[in-house]
């Protein structure tokens, strides 16, 4: 075996300790408490955002039984975070509640994007779940420390209701999900996997005081290089109070990715201002 062999040997064997370790080591020193108790709702009467995603998609190439595997791992994954509480200066870590998604625990093969790639994978499909958290957070006065996007677009804006990279990806343990509540509520998160969809809400101990609008700022497709195509958007959310007057407009994030498709280019590729 070569140094280069051996050393690509050594980096796939200790990858997996290396990541865990540095996870590790930043729930233990990111200052927040980590430890959300779970509450029933009757404390939480307010509603303040709700959303539901379907969970079956027919994907080109791959077996729709991968889909079916992945309601599973959505059950697994959804078991734990239902009925968590964020108290005020508490943080939620999607990995740090939901563990590793490995077959030991019941996590079946789902869908996995790979470099831009669809590929069955143990405990994939597990991204629609921080999709949906992560979306539902953008309409609350939760504040999102950490957040990853996606690096390919993989799928056309074909019946797209929300605006590109408007969601958040994960993997085990180095792509976390994690909120902070720095606010004077408390808030509990409600998660089920119902019959076709995967349905989510943030309630509170307090009544929403302001409303929130998230839009596309901009967005604009490139051609980079022969059959390389980035696409580029800024994601805003405006800021309403109980009468619809808005008060704010912020800045959310902003996200490229390649695509993994052959786009359509209009003669003017930017679009300013389309709302969700």
């Amino acid at each position: 075996m070569d140094a280069t062999t051996a050393r690509q040997f050594a980096q796939r064997w200790a990858g997996p300790w290396v990541r865990r370790a540095k996870r590790e080591w930043h729930w233990r020193r990111c200052g927040a408490d980590l430890d959300l108790h779970v509450a029933t709702p009757d404390d939480f009467p307010y509603a303040v955002m709700q959303h539901s995603t379907p969970m079956l998609r027919q994907l080109q190439g791959l077996p729709m039984q991968l889909q079916h595997n992945k309601i599973t791992n959505l059950r697994l994954a959804v078991a734990p975070l239902d009925g968590r509480v964020l108290l005020p200066g508490q943080r939620l870590s999607f990995w740090k509640i939901v563990g590793n998604p490995n077959a030991k625990r019941g996590f079946l093969e789902g869908v996995v994007l790979d470099e831009g790639t669809l590929r069955p994978g143990v405990g994939g499909g597990l991204c629609q779940l921080t999709n949906l958290i992560y979306w539902m957070t953008l309409h609350t006065p939760l504040t999102v420390v950490e957040r990853w996007r996606h690096t390919y677009d993989v799928f056309p804006d074909n019946a797209r209701t929300q605006p590109f990279a408007s969601g958040a990806t994960c993997a085990y343990p180095a792509l976390d999900l994690q909120i902070e509540n720095r606010t004077d509520a408390a808030y509990r998160l409600s998660l089920s996997v119902g019959q076709t969809h995967l349905v989510g809400a943030w309630s509170s101990d307090r009544a929403p005081t302001q409303a929130y609008r998230i839009y596309e700022a901009m967005h604009v497709i490139t051609n980079e290089a022969p059959a390389i195509y980035m696409r580029r958007n800024i994601i805003r959310r405006k800021v309403l109070n109980l009468e619809g007057v808005e008060i704010g407009d912020e800045l959310v994030t902003e996200n490229h990715a390649q695509m993994m498709y052959e786009p359509f280019l209009p003669a003017a590729p930017v679009r300013v201002g389309i709302e969700a």
